[in-house]
């Protein structure tokens, strides 16, 4: 290091800055970057750093511990022109912390600029207005700078010396600390490795439209049923292991510390004897680090929805640290080597953008939850704390009051698993991983993770001839999870096919991005072959069956789990009543909308139409069809009310009292309004399914309604349900697959009597 300069103790005090009298009064010394470093070369000097010198800044850790000198620090001493003295600073004391952060997100956003040339950057009076700018509230609604759709940003005051950058590089300290001095990216048998590095050809990619698909089914011990699927010519299936053990899987570390503590809760005995992963966990995750898509309908917010999450953000995280690992460590090599020397396709580690990884969820809360996965995962036992950069911000809008919910409010047990906390369906948040730091807000251009509501992404992906749209943050990313998929068919399906037709497109600008460090295969706009989908939900759907097969590609292969329900729903109905299912006849898909509606109105409306049949309920599960039928209903002037999910509440109180007293004969009833409220609806005689539902448990619920208001007509109650041929998932989910494949070989009416004794 550089000798100090005298300095008489009153010359010092007079010409210090606030931080500096700071720093000297906490260090009895001056902060070693201020020392004049002479002309003579100065011998490279490495300092091991220590747990304590990695600190990050964050808004929420108001009790943090005194700063202390770093190797950083030390390292500093040796630049040869010191930078002039800062101006006075006003900041408060959390805006200070944070300069420390900085440092290390400039380094891993190296992916998105020019990496030839390392720059450090010290926080003076104008860089630190400059990432006070980066650091500002992460507008989630990209209409400021943090936002995708910002604007440039203020040009940062660098200090560049690249001549002695690779003494004070702190990704090469970093990576020598956490895996001590090796890296298990090397490993050849590593799931993440084989997959980036697998090369394509031009043959492989074009005979992908013509190849047919292959299958292949296997049945797993907790999975069940499995096919495994793909359209490049080698088809690859396997079996679960009965024992796994951690370090097979190739975790980073620290995974293979934090995940023990962090899944224990699911984990019935101790880890040594039960494992790391419950049995479910272990074959989702086997599937997940083979880089294979999959689709998974069985996941239930009330049985194992956490359990899935929890694997899930284990593979997240997981392929995060491995990416930023060989990013930092390729940097390394290039700074260690000669101008010249070394091919840059050895350097080839990024896509078109940073952002990797896109996690599509229903709910700001569960974006709180897989972010508390995130830092737990981390974190583990260890006592050296995360820092999380605007935690308290985002604790804020993500989190929820328990005395907003009216206690008195009383709902099946599914309904407040899916609607806890703050259920907000409008947000988007960008995920800066370091690997002892986690920066929420990070705009989505230096994020490695996306968190989102499809509402969230379609606002800003926009439609065509939108002035403000951007989607090239979706060019690169490399894992697409959608979370809860069954949800988005209640919110709105079309959000979720424009995002799957925006995913992985060439962006329309470079970003920054070097080129010389772009994997061939993005470059030659191939990334939907390498981006794996894990598509979750809770029942199988033809809309979610069709983006899995439209939409991923993955030349891995697909793998989806398609068991069949051998008992249906009907069997929950506890009350005494005949089920006929009336079949429809449609020439092919596209017609039976109509199909459905010309035998509604031809064969059974008339026969409701009579005084005797009054109190009859018509569940309509779209929307569309809802309004086709309250039109009809209006024009024909029949006694009817209606109720759908955008009924004020005044509305919804008249047509249930209306309803219920008789003065209307029928009640249009739409599912979504169902599937948001719950609400009992009494007064029900005769019971008509316009289509079966998307969920099939709603079935046996609304048929249950019947008992709220008995009064001895249950000898009267009737139950008609629509079907046609198009309809063979929902129906094996309601009266079970024997039945269906009975129903549907045959053309004729089926009557079903339920004694309601279970």
């Amino acid at each position: 290091m550089g000798k100090r300069g005298s300095r008489s103790q009153s010359e010092l005090l007079t010409t210090l800055t606030k931080k500096q009298k700071k720093h000297l009064r906490d260090f009895g010394e001056e902060h070693p970057f201020y020392d004049k470093v002479s002309g003579k070369e100065a011998k490279p000097q490495f300092y091991q750093l220590s747990e304590s010198s990695d600190t990050s800044g964050s808004e929420s850790e108001a009790e943090s511990e005194p700063e202390q000198v770093s190797g950083y620090h030390k390292l500093l001493a040796t630049l040869k022109n010191a930078l002039e003295e800062e101006e006075e600073e006003n900041e408060e004391e959390e805006e200070d912390e944070e300069e420390d952060s900085a440092i290390d997100e400039a380094e891993m956003n190296s992916e998105d600029g020019d990496s030839d040339v390392s720059v450090e950057k010290e926080t003076t009076g104008e860089s630190t207005k400059a990432q006070e700018s980066m650091d500002l509230p992460g507008d989630p609604e990209g209409k400021g700078g943090n936002g995708p759709l910002g604007t440039s940003q203020e040009s940062l005051e660098e200090f560049t010396d690249a001549k002695h950058e690779s003494l004070f590089s702190l990704e090469t300290n970093f990576l020598e600390e956490e895996s001590g001095g090796t890296c298990s990216l090397k490993v050849s048998q590593d799931p993440f490795l084989q997959h980036v590095n697998k090369e394509l050809k031009e043959e492989e990619i074009q005979a992908v439209a013509t190849n047919p698909k292959t299958t292949h089914q296997l049945k797993w011990p907790v999975l069940g049923q499995l096919v495994f699927s793909s359209k490049f010519q080698k088809l690859e299936t396997f079996k679960p292991s009965k024992d796994i053990d951690l370090k097979s899987l190739h975790l980073q570390k620290p995974l293979e510390s934090t995940w023990t503590k962090t899944n224990s809760q699911f984990l019935s005995g101790p880890p040594k004897s039960s494992g790391p992963f419950t049995p479910l966990q272990k074959e989702l995750f086997l599937i997940m680090n083979s880089y294979r898509d999959l689709f998974y309908p069985e996941r239930t917010a009330l049985k194992n929805g956490e359990e899935i999450r929890h694997v899930y953000c284990l593979h997240v995280i997981n392929h995060v640290l491995k990416a930023n690992a060989q990013v930092l460590g390729n940097n390394s090599r290039r700074r260690s080597q000669k101008l010249g020397v070394g091919d840059d396709d050895d350097f080839r580690d990024q896509g078109l953008t940073r952002p990797k990884v896109l996690i599509v969820v229903p709910f700001r809360e569960a974006a709180l939850r897989v972010v508390q996965l995130f830092i737990s995962l981390l974190e583990g036992d260890s006592k050296k704390k995360v820092i999380v950069s605007n935690k308290k911000r985002f604790k804020g809008e993500y989190g929820s009051d328990p005395e907003e919910r009216p206690p008195n409010l009383k709902r099946p047990e599914d309904y407040e698993a899916v609607f806890v906390g703050n259920i907000d369906d409008h947000f988007r948040i960008g995920v800066a991983i370091l690997q002892r730091s986690i920066r929420l807000y990070a705009p989505f251009y230096s994020s490695d993770i996306l968190i989102a509501s499809p509402l969230g992404l379609r606002t800003i992906i926009g439609a065509e001839g939108e002035k403000k749209r951007d989607f090239d943050f979706l060019s690169s990313i490399e894992l697409l999870i959608i979370d809860q998929a069954d949800i988005y068919l209640m919110q709105n399906w079309e959000h979720v096919l424009h995002l799957m037709n925006h995913m992985n497109l060439l962006p329309l600008d470079s970003h920054g991005v070097d080129f010389s460090r772009v994997r061939m295969w993005s470059l030659n706009n191939w990334s939907k072959y390498y981006r794996q989908t894990l598509l979750f939900g809770a029942l199988q759907d033809a809309q979610v069956n069709s983006v899995f097969n439209k939409y991923c590609v993955n030349l891995q292969g697909q793998v989806a789990v398609r068991n069949v329900p051998m008992t249906g729903s009907i069997s929950h109905v506890l009350v005494q009543l005949p089920h006929v299912f009336q079949r429809l006849e449609a020439e092919n898909l596209a017609s039976v909308i109509d199909a459905r509606f010309n035998f509604f109105v031809n064969k059974i409306l008339p026969q409701y139409r009579d005084a005797v049949m009054s109190h009859t309920l018509i569940y309509v599960p779209s929307y569309f069809d809802f309004v086709r039928l309250r039109n009809y209903f209006k024009k024909e002037e029949l006694n009817f009310t209606h109720i759908c999910e955008y009924t004020q509440k005044s509305g919804i109180s008249r047509a249930r009292h209306f309803f219920l007293q008789g003065e209307k004969q029928f009640l249009l009833l739409t599912e979504r309004f169902h599937f948001y409220k719950r609400y009992t609806i009494k007064g029900i005689r005769n019971l008509i399914f316009y289509e079966l539902p998307t969920y099939p448990h709603f079935y046996s619920e609304v048929c249950n309604m019947l008992r709220a208001t008995s009064r001895g007509e249950e000898a009267t109650w009737t139950c008609t349900v629509l079907y046609s041929k198009y309809d063979a998932q929902r129906l094996a989910a309601v009266v079970g697959v024997e039945r269906a494949a009975q129903m549907l070989q045959s053309k004729k009416n089926v009557h079903l009597f339920i004694t309601g004794e279970r």
